[in-house]
Protein backbone atom coordinates (compact mmCIF):
# COMPACT_ATOMS: atom_id res chain seq x y z
CA UNK A 1 0.00 0.00 0.00
CA UNK A 2 1.47 3.84 -0.64
CA UNK A 3 -0.35 5.17 2.28
CA UNK A 4 -1.62 3.02 5.26
CA UNK A 5 -5.39 3.08 6.23
CA UNK A 6 -6.93 5.99 8.44
CA UNK A 7 -7.05 4.90 12.17
CA UNK A 8 -10.82 4.31 11.97
CA UNK A 9 -10.51 1.70 9.16
CA UNK A 10 -10.59 -1.32 12.37
CA UNK A 11 -12.95 -3.51 10.34
CA UNK A 12 -10.69 -3.00 6.93
CA UNK A 13 -8.04 -3.66 8.51
CA UNK A 14 -8.36 -6.84 10.32
CA UNK A 15 -10.21 -8.20 6.81
CA UNK A 16 -6.85 -7.69 5.26
CA UNK A 17 -5.05 -9.43 8.17
CA UNK A 18 -7.13 -12.93 8.14
CA UNK A 19 -6.72 -12.31 3.78
CA UNK A 20 -2.79 -12.02 4.14
CA UNK A 21 -2.46 -15.09 6.55
CA UNK A 22 -4.60 -17.08 4.17
CA UNK A 23 -2.44 -16.53 1.28
CA UNK A 24 0.71 -16.71 3.26
CA UNK A 25 0.64 -19.03 5.64
CA UNK A 26 -2.57 -20.81 5.68
CA UNK A 27 -2.52 -22.42 1.99
CA UNK A 28 -5.70 -20.91 1.12
CA UNK A 29 -6.31 -20.81 -2.35
CA UNK A 30 -5.40 -17.00 -3.20
CA UNK A 31 -8.70 -17.23 -5.58
CA UNK A 32 -10.64 -17.62 -2.48
CA UNK A 33 -8.97 -15.49 -0.29
CA UNK A 34 -9.22 -12.43 -2.26
CA UNK A 35 -13.05 -13.59 -2.99
CA UNK A 36 -13.64 -13.63 1.26
CA UNK A 37 -12.12 -10.58 1.76
CA UNK A 38 -13.79 -8.32 -0.74
CA UNK A 39 -17.02 -10.09 0.35
CA UNK A 40 -16.32 -9.55 3.69
CA UNK A 41 -15.44 -5.54 3.01
CA UNK A 42 -19.15 -5.21 0.56
CA UNK A 43 -20.78 -6.67 4.05
CA UNK A 44 -19.55 -4.11 6.25
CA UNK A 45 -21.04 -0.52 6.03
CA UNK A 46 -17.83 0.70 7.00
CA UNK A 47 -15.18 -1.52 5.05
CA UNK A 48 -17.18 -1.61 1.80
CA UNK A 49 -15.63 1.88 0.20
CA UNK A 50 -12.47 -0.61 1.38
CA UNK A 51 -13.42 -3.91 -1.43
CA UNK A 52 -11.47 -2.47 -4.39
CA UNK A 53 -8.34 -1.56 -2.58
CA UNK A 54 -8.98 -5.53 -0.80
CA UNK A 55 -8.90 -6.82 -3.94
CA UNK A 56 -6.15 -4.81 -5.49
CA UNK A 57 -3.48 -5.71 -2.23
CA UNK A 58 -4.39 -9.20 -1.66
CA UNK A 59 -3.48 -9.85 -5.51
CA UNK A 60 -0.40 -8.69 -5.31
CA UNK A 61 0.29 -10.19 -2.31
CA UNK A 62 -0.48 -13.30 -4.05
CA UNK A 63 2.01 -12.58 -6.28
CA UNK A 64 4.94 -11.27 -4.76
CA UNK A 65 4.32 -12.38 -0.96
CA UNK A 66 6.27 -15.12 -1.09
CA UNK A 67 9.35 -13.10 -2.55
CA UNK A 68 12.41 -12.97 0.10
CA UNK A 69 12.33 -10.99 2.84
CA UNK A 70 8.74 -11.82 4.10
CA UNK A 71 8.94 -13.41 7.42
CA UNK A 72 7.32 -16.55 7.94
CA UNK A 73 5.58 -16.96 11.54
CA UNK A 74 7.60 -17.91 14.49
CA UNK A 75 6.74 -21.33 16.40
CA UNK A 76 5.83 -19.20 19.61
CA UNK A 77 7.17 -16.14 20.91
CA UNK A 78 11.02 -16.44 22.53
CA UNK A 79 10.00 -16.41 26.38
CA UNK A 80 7.57 -19.71 25.29
CA UNK A 81 9.62 -21.34 24.03
CA UNK A 82 12.65 -20.36 26.18
CA UNK A 83 10.26 -21.88 29.21
CA UNK A 84 9.47 -25.11 27.05
CA UNK A 85 13.01 -25.87 26.50
CA UNK A 86 14.10 -25.07 30.69
CA UNK A 87 11.49 -27.60 31.14
CA UNK A 88 12.10 -30.26 28.50
CA UNK A 89 14.88 -29.62 26.44
CA UNK A 90 15.43 -27.77 23.16
CA UNK A 91 14.90 -31.16 21.25
CA UNK A 92 11.33 -32.12 22.49
CA UNK A 93 10.61 -28.07 23.11
CA UNK A 94 10.66 -27.65 19.43
CA UNK A 95 9.09 -31.22 18.50
CA UNK A 96 6.03 -30.19 20.94
CA UNK A 97 5.74 -26.58 19.28
CA UNK A 98 5.71 -28.61 15.80
CA UNK A 99 2.76 -31.06 17.04
CA UNK A 100 0.60 -28.08 17.63
CA UNK A 101 0.63 -27.28 14.03
CA UNK A 102 -1.37 -29.99 13.46
CA UNK A 103 -5.51 -29.70 14.27
CA UNK A 104 -6.34 -32.22 17.44
CA UNK A 105 -8.21 -34.93 17.26
CA UNK A 106 -12.31 -35.35 18.43
CA UNK A 107 -11.80 -37.09 22.03
CA UNK A 108 -14.98 -38.88 23.41
CA UNK A 109 -15.44 -39.90 27.02
CA UNK A 110 -18.23 -42.96 26.61
CA UNK A 111 -20.49 -44.05 29.41
CA UNK A 112 -20.07 -47.62 28.18
CA UNK A 113 -18.83 -49.96 24.82
CA UNK A 114 -15.66 -47.69 23.86
CA UNK A 115 -15.25 -50.34 21.01
CA UNK A 116 -18.62 -50.19 20.04
CA UNK A 117 -19.08 -46.48 19.71
CA UNK A 118 -15.23 -46.48 18.21
CA UNK A 119 -16.75 -48.68 15.92
CA UNK A 120 -19.80 -46.95 15.24
CA UNK A 121 -18.03 -43.27 14.91
CA UNK A 122 -15.15 -44.48 12.91
CA UNK A 123 -12.58 -43.77 15.19
CA UNK A 124 -10.17 -45.95 17.44
CA UNK A 125 -9.85 -47.09 21.65
CA UNK A 126 -7.05 -45.31 23.14
CA UNK A 127 -4.62 -47.50 25.42
CA UNK A 128 -6.66 -44.92 28.19
CA UNK A 129 -9.92 -46.01 27.14
CA UNK A 130 -10.87 -42.84 25.14
CA UNK A 131 -12.54 -43.12 22.18
CA UNK A 132 -10.58 -41.09 19.40
CA UNK A 133 -11.72 -39.65 16.45
CA UNK A 134 -10.24 -38.14 13.47
CA UNK A 135 -12.05 -34.34 12.64
CA UNK A 136 -14.70 -34.93 10.35
CA UNK A 137 -17.47 -32.67 8.63
CA UNK A 138 -20.27 -33.63 11.09
CA UNK A 139 -20.89 -31.34 13.75
CA UNK A 140 -20.72 -32.84 17.54
CA UNK A 141 -24.43 -32.29 18.08
CA UNK A 142 -25.27 -34.60 14.83
CA UNK A 143 -23.26 -37.30 15.60
CA UNK A 144 -24.79 -40.50 17.08
CA UNK A 145 -25.14 -40.94 20.96
CA UNK A 146 -25.11 -37.20 20.98
CA UNK A 147 -28.77 -36.44 22.16
CA UNK A 148 -28.82 -39.48 23.79
CA UNK A 149 -26.19 -38.89 26.04
CA UNK A 150 -24.04 -41.72 25.54
CA UNK A 151 -20.93 -39.80 25.67
CA UNK A 152 -18.83 -36.09 26.03
CA UNK A 153 -16.13 -34.13 24.11
CA UNK A 154 -13.06 -34.33 26.51
CA UNK A 155 -9.66 -34.60 25.82
CA UNK A 156 -7.47 -38.01 26.49
CA UNK A 157 -5.19 -36.15 28.85
CA UNK A 158 -8.23 -34.33 30.81
CA UNK A 159 -9.99 -37.63 31.69
CA UNK A 160 -6.66 -38.84 33.48
CA UNK A 161 -6.58 -36.80 36.72
CA UNK A 162 -10.23 -38.34 38.16
CA UNK A 163 -8.95 -41.41 37.94
CA UNK A 164 -6.46 -40.80 40.00
CA UNK A 165 -9.12 -41.00 42.68
CA UNK A 166 -9.19 -43.89 41.92
CA UNK A 167 -13.15 -46.26 43.60
CA UNK A 168 -15.16 -43.17 43.73
CA UNK A 169 -18.83 -44.85 44.48
CA UNK A 170 -20.60 -43.29 47.32
CA UNK A 171 -17.60 -40.18 48.12
CA UNK A 172 -18.16 -37.18 48.32
CA UNK A 173 -16.11 -34.71 46.00
CA UNK A 174 -15.68 -31.39 45.29
CA UNK A 175 -15.23 -30.82 41.76
CA UNK A 176 -13.53 -26.83 41.35
CA UNK A 177 -13.33 -24.79 38.58
CA UNK A 178 -15.47 -27.47 37.07
CA UNK A 179 -17.17 -26.34 33.76
CA UNK A 180 -17.90 -27.18 31.41
CA UNK A 181 -18.02 -30.26 33.16
CA UNK A 182 -16.13 -32.91 31.67
CA UNK A 183 -14.55 -34.26 35.16
CA UNK A 184 -17.70 -33.80 36.86
CA UNK A 185 -19.71 -36.14 34.68
CA UNK A 186 -16.86 -38.49 35.29
CA UNK A 187 -17.17 -38.45 39.25
CA UNK A 188 -20.77 -38.81 38.77
CA UNK A 189 -20.81 -41.94 36.34
CA UNK A 190 -18.46 -43.16 38.72
CA UNK A 191 -20.60 -43.07 41.39
CA UNK A 192 -19.35 -40.20 43.66
CA UNK A 193 -21.51 -37.91 45.05
CA UNK A 194 -20.40 -34.57 43.43
CA UNK A 195 -20.64 -30.86 43.90
CA UNK A 196 -19.68 -28.63 41.25
CA UNK A 197 -18.76 -25.42 41.84
CA UNK A 198 -17.14 -22.32 39.19
CA UNK A 199 -16.92 -18.69 39.95
CA UNK A 200 -18.95 -18.64 36.16
CA UNK A 201 -22.54 -18.43 36.54
CA UNK A 202 -22.29 -18.75 32.04
CA UNK A 203 -20.30 -21.68 32.23
CA UNK A 204 -21.98 -23.49 35.23
CA UNK A 205 -25.27 -22.94 32.74
CA UNK A 206 -23.29 -24.98 29.67
CA UNK A 207 -22.26 -27.62 32.72
CA UNK A 208 -25.95 -28.04 33.82
CA UNK A 209 -26.92 -28.55 30.59
CA UNK A 210 -24.42 -31.15 29.66
CA UNK A 211 -24.80 -32.92 33.02
CA UNK A 212 -28.77 -33.07 31.48
CA UNK A 213 -27.95 -34.25 28.19
CA UNK A 214 -26.11 -37.25 30.42
CA UNK A 215 -28.52 -37.99 32.53
CA UNK A 216 -26.37 -37.76 35.56
CA UNK A 217 -26.41 -35.60 38.45
CA UNK A 218 -24.37 -33.35 40.66
CA UNK A 219 -24.93 -30.62 43.24
CA UNK A 220 -24.10 -26.76 41.24
CA UNK A 221 -22.41 -24.11 42.83
CA UNK A 222 -21.43 -20.61 41.60
CA UNK A 223 -18.68 -18.99 43.63
CA UNK A 224 -15.29 -18.41 44.35
CA UNK A 225 -13.60 -21.59 45.55
CA UNK A 226 -11.45 -19.29 47.55
CA UNK A 227 -14.67 -18.62 49.44
CA UNK A 228 -16.21 -22.00 49.97
CA UNK A 229 -16.73 -23.10 53.08
CA UNK A 230 -18.91 -26.69 52.80
CA UNK A 231 -20.61 -27.94 56.07
CA UNK A 232 -18.33 -31.06 56.02
CA UNK A 233 -15.10 -31.49 54.69
CA UNK A 234 -15.46 -33.68 51.34
CA UNK A 235 -13.76 -37.12 51.36
CA UNK A 236 -11.53 -36.05 48.04
CA UNK A 237 -11.28 -32.95 45.91
CA UNK A 238 -10.40 -32.21 42.42
CA UNK A 239 -9.27 -29.29 41.32
CA UNK A 240 -8.57 -28.16 37.82
CA UNK A 241 -7.08 -24.88 38.35
CA UNK A 242 -6.88 -21.64 36.08
CA UNK A 243 -4.18 -21.87 33.97
CA UNK A 244 -1.98 -19.91 31.23
CA UNK A 245 -3.31 -23.06 28.70
CA UNK A 246 -0.06 -23.83 26.79
CA UNK A 247 -1.29 -28.03 26.77
CA UNK A 248 -3.93 -26.84 24.27
CA UNK A 249 -2.12 -24.91 22.10
CA UNK A 250 -3.67 -27.05 18.76
CA UNK A 251 -6.97 -25.67 19.89
CA UNK A 252 -6.22 -22.19 20.77
CA UNK A 253 -3.19 -21.14 19.11
CA UNK A 254 -3.72 -17.38 20.59
CA UNK A 255 -3.09 -18.47 23.76
CA UNK A 256 0.88 -18.28 22.87
CA UNK A 257 0.56 -14.82 21.65
CA UNK A 258 -1.97 -13.46 24.63
CA UNK A 259 -0.01 -14.92 27.59
CA UNK A 260 3.01 -13.23 28.77
CA UNK A 261 5.70 -13.94 31.88
CA UNK A 262 3.66 -11.75 33.96
CA UNK A 263 0.79 -13.77 33.55
CA UNK A 264 2.18 -16.87 34.41
CA UNK A 265 3.26 -15.58 37.64
CA UNK A 266 -0.24 -14.32 38.35
CA UNK A 267 -1.94 -17.56 37.64
CA UNK A 268 1.05 -19.55 39.82
CA UNK A 269 -0.27 -17.49 42.55
CA UNK A 270 -4.10 -17.80 41.86
CA UNK A 271 -3.01 -21.54 42.06
CA UNK A 272 -1.54 -21.66 44.97
CA UNK A 273 -4.08 -20.08 46.85
CA UNK A 274 -6.97 -22.24 45.38
CA UNK A 275 -4.61 -25.18 46.25
CA UNK A 276 -4.89 -24.18 49.53
CA UNK A 277 -8.34 -23.87 49.70
CA UNK A 278 -9.17 -27.21 48.44
CA UNK A 279 -6.54 -29.13 50.80
CA UNK A 280 -8.66 -26.93 53.73
CA UNK A 281 -12.04 -28.75 52.23
CA UNK A 282 -10.82 -31.88 52.45
CA UNK A 283 -11.17 -34.26 55.62
CA UNK A 284 -8.05 -35.52 57.26
CA UNK A 285 -6.63 -38.74 54.95
CA UNK A 286 -8.96 -37.16 52.17
CA UNK A 287 -7.09 -36.66 49.07
CA UNK A 288 -6.75 -33.63 46.77
CA UNK A 289 -6.42 -33.65 42.99
CA UNK A 290 -3.93 -30.36 41.77
CA UNK A 291 -4.09 -30.39 37.73
CA UNK A 292 -4.49 -27.76 35.24
CA UNK A 293 -3.86 -27.90 31.41
CA UNK A 294 -0.92 -26.31 31.42
CA UNK A 295 2.74 -27.49 29.71
CA UNK A 296 4.80 -25.42 32.13
CA UNK A 297 6.42 -26.70 35.00
CA UNK A 298 5.86 -23.26 36.80
CA UNK A 299 2.42 -24.07 37.45
CA UNK A 300 2.53 -27.74 37.66
CA UNK A 301 5.44 -29.49 38.99
CA UNK A 302 7.61 -26.63 40.69
CA UNK A 303 3.95 -25.32 42.32
CA UNK A 304 3.35 -28.62 43.56
CA UNK A 305 7.08 -29.23 44.92
CA UNK A 306 6.83 -25.81 47.04
CA UNK A 307 4.18 -25.67 48.25
CA UNK A 308 4.59 -29.20 50.03
CA UNK A 309 7.43 -27.25 51.51
CA UNK A 310 5.31 -25.24 52.79
CA UNK A 311 2.57 -27.55 53.82
CA UNK A 312 3.59 -30.03 56.26
CA UNK A 313 0.48 -31.75 56.36
CA UNK A 314 0.51 -32.89 52.83
CA UNK A 315 1.98 -35.48 50.70
CA UNK A 316 2.04 -36.73 47.22
CA UNK A 317 0.94 -40.17 46.23
CA UNK A 318 2.55 -40.94 43.27
CA UNK A 319 0.83 -42.19 40.43
CA UNK A 320 1.21 -46.11 39.51
CA UNK A 321 1.02 -47.84 36.73
CA UNK A 322 -0.50 -50.83 38.24
CA UNK A 323 -2.86 -49.56 40.63
CA UNK A 324 -4.09 -46.63 38.48
CA UNK A 325 -3.62 -48.12 35.07
CA UNK A 326 -2.22 -44.79 33.51
CA UNK A 327 0.71 -45.82 31.40
CA UNK A 328 4.25 -45.47 32.50
CA UNK A 329 5.10 -42.88 29.77
CA UNK A 330 2.50 -40.56 31.52
CA UNK A 331 4.11 -40.46 34.98
CA UNK A 332 6.40 -37.69 35.37
CA UNK A 333 9.46 -37.64 37.65
CA UNK A 334 7.86 -36.19 40.96
CA UNK A 335 5.37 -38.97 40.69
CA UNK A 336 2.56 -36.73 39.44
CA UNK A 337 1.10 -36.95 36.08
CA UNK A 338 2.64 -35.41 33.02
CA UNK A 339 1.05 -35.72 29.21
CA UNK A 340 2.36 -33.52 26.56
CA UNK A 341 1.18 -33.23 22.77
CA UNK A 342 4.32 -35.87 22.44
CA UNK A 343 3.22 -38.39 24.89
CA UNK A 344 0.71 -40.19 22.76
CA UNK A 345 1.45 -41.62 19.25
CA UNK A 346 -1.23 -43.69 17.37
CA UNK A 347 0.37 -45.84 14.88
CA UNK A 348 -1.13 -46.55 11.14
CA UNK A 349 -1.65 -50.26 10.89
CA UNK A 350 -0.90 -50.15 7.32
CA UNK A 351 2.31 -48.27 7.43
CA UNK A 352 3.32 -49.08 11.16
CA UNK A 353 3.87 -45.55 11.42
CA UNK A 354 2.09 -42.97 13.44
CA UNK A 355 -0.88 -41.13 12.07
CA UNK A 356 -1.02 -37.65 12.63
CA UNK A 357 -4.67 -37.15 13.07
CA UNK A 358 -4.89 -39.46 15.32
CA UNK A 359 -1.73 -39.08 17.09
CA UNK A 360 -0.89 -36.07 20.38
CA UNK A 361 -2.82 -35.08 23.32
CA UNK A 362 -3.37 -32.31 25.61
CA UNK A 363 -0.59 -30.86 27.78
CA UNK A 364 -1.84 -32.12 31.24
CA UNK A 365 -0.28 -31.54 35.01
CA UNK A 366 -1.74 -33.90 37.92
CA UNK A 367 -0.91 -34.86 41.37
CA UNK A 368 -2.30 -36.32 44.07
CA UNK A 369 -1.95 -34.81 47.39
CA UNK A 370 -2.70 -36.95 50.46
CA UNK A 371 -4.03 -34.79 53.98
CA UNK A 372 -1.88 -36.53 56.50
CA UNK A 373 -4.37 -37.55 59.70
Amino acid sequence: MERPLASDAKMARAILHVGATQILHLRVPPSAAVNLAVEAMRADPQAKRFAGLANAVLRRLARDGQAPGVAAVPEAPDWLLGALAADYGEVDARAILAMHGSEAPLDLSVKGDAHGWAERLGGVVLQTGTVRLPHGATPVPDMPGFSDGAWWVQDAAAALPARLLGDVRGLSIADLCAAPGGKTAQLALAGAQVTALDVSRNRLNRLAENMRRLRLDADIIAGDARAHRPAQPYDAVLLDAPCSSTGTLRRHPDVAWTKTPEDIANLARVQRQLLDAAFAMVKPGGVVIYANCSLLKAEGEHLVSAWLRDTPAAAILPVDTLRDGIPAAFIGTDGGLRTTPLALQVMDAATGLPDVALSGMDGFYAARLVKRG
